[in-house]
């Protein structure tokens, strides 16, 4: 039987108003600060190897426009390059995108929007040579395991995907949680030092086993790019998602609180997430000795994925949980609902964007994120 976490691991779907879709422009945000960065690994990566047929895997690739943006980013980098190599246009290689997640994904919706991409992309855009011949296929499956043969791949991607663990923090079932901890779902200031150091077990162990399995099935010269959530701080007691999930924490006892809600189910619930310090992603990385890095960094984001300002204060807080809200329910409503129960998502998400408001009014805080970039060279 499938567990908890691949069955409902998964992006809200549809394209209502709070499914992924409709709720991932942090991501969209993301992606536009990663392109540089994207541009430089796809042209390294065919000009060593100048592939016939070049194999582009985006792992995590959810339902959204997002995942269609990256193929259409990676089309175009790679029509650039072969102009820009004087390869002529039946020599251009074919391009052979795997769209990846879970099975519980909303594959139905992501293949609508493929069919819509691949009729607005016939033809050259503006007047732009592109490849030939570009096929896009589903791929379900964990990336905690392998999921393409030996040495096939050439470039893989995933983006806000590696804060996500393979299941809760192992050791966890059966301890319980203590006065300490009481209500925590993620790691808090209260938290007790033995739980939190479940969760960076949990990640040492699911990160260099995916470090492991995409290097067997990399080519060599083939290169990893990864976008997810981490901490701007090396204090795990200091990272940006403690605060938010700990507002979901509280919004989550309130209800306890009101008797929507049994203690108990409030006890057994941890979020499968761990969001590392860049310090952490490279430890790791440098002792796989599997790969080279080519780029490591951080940039922040604004919590409110609409609030695109530099200002340090929030101009509309209430908007701002909203939208805070929004997005986080996004990606956590299938958890939720399948652990507390559907009907209790309204009632829980007001809360939350009423907490995330008050919250702004302190402080305007900001998600830390970590883009990273690898080369398989033996």
């Amino acid at each position: 039987m499938p567990t908890i976490i691949e069955r409902d691991l998964h992006m809200a779907t549809g394209d209502g108003e709070n499914s992924y879709t409709r709720n991932s422009r942090i991501q969209e945000k993301a992606m536009f600060q990663m392109k540089p960065v994207l541009e430089e690994a796809t042209r390294e990566v065919y000009k060593a190897v100048l592939p016939r047929t070049m194999v582009v895997a985006d792992l995590g690739c959810s339902s959204g426009p997002n995942t269609l943006r990256f193929v259409s980013e990676v089309i175009g980098i790679i029509a650039r390059s072969c102009k820009e190599l004087g390869v002529k246009q039946h020599e251009y290689p074919q391009l052979q995108f795997f769209l990846n997640d879970l099975p519980g994904n909303d594959f139905n919706n992501l293949f609508e929007l493929v069919d819509q991409f691949k009729k607005s992309t016939t033809g050259n855009r503006q007047g732009e040579a592109q490849p030939p011949a570009c096929y896009i296929s589903g791929l379900p499956g964990s990336f905690y395991a392998r999921l393409l043969p030996c040495r096939s791949v050439h470039l893989f991607h995933s983006l806000f995907c590696l804060q996500w663990r393979s299941q809760a923090p192992g050791g966890l079932k059966g301890t319980g949680k203590t006065h300490q901890d009481k209500g925590d779902i993620y790691i808090t200031k209260t938290m007790s030092p033995s739980v939190v150091k479940l969760f960076q077990q949990q990640f040492q162990k699911d990160f260099s086993l995916f470090l492991k399995l995409r290097y067997e099935e990399l080519v060599f010269g083939g290169q990893i790019i990864l976008t997810f959530i981490g901490r701007k701080h090396e204090d795990v007691f200091n990272g940006e998602p403690n605060h938010l999930y700990g507002l979901l924490a509280q919004s989550l006892q309130s209800l306890v609180d009101e008797g929507l809600l049994k203690k108990e189910k409030l006890d057994s619930f941890y979020l499968p997430i761990y969001s590392p310090s860049v310090g952490e992603v490279v430890a790791i990385v440098e002792q796989s000795g599997l790969f080279n890095m080519n780029h490591v960094k951080l940039f922040e984001t604004n919590w409110d994925p609409y609030d695109d300002s530099e200002s340090d204060v929030v101009q509309d807080s209430a908007r701002s949980g909203v939208n805070v809200a929004k997005c986080i329910r996004a990606v956590t409503e299938p958890l939720i609902a399948s652990h507390f129960g559907e009907t209790i998502l309204d009632t829980l998400f007001k809360e939350y964007a009423q907490r995330v408001a008050k919250h702004l009014e302190k402080e305007k805080t900001k998600h830390a994120v970590i883009v990273l970039s690898m080369k398989k060279e033996n």
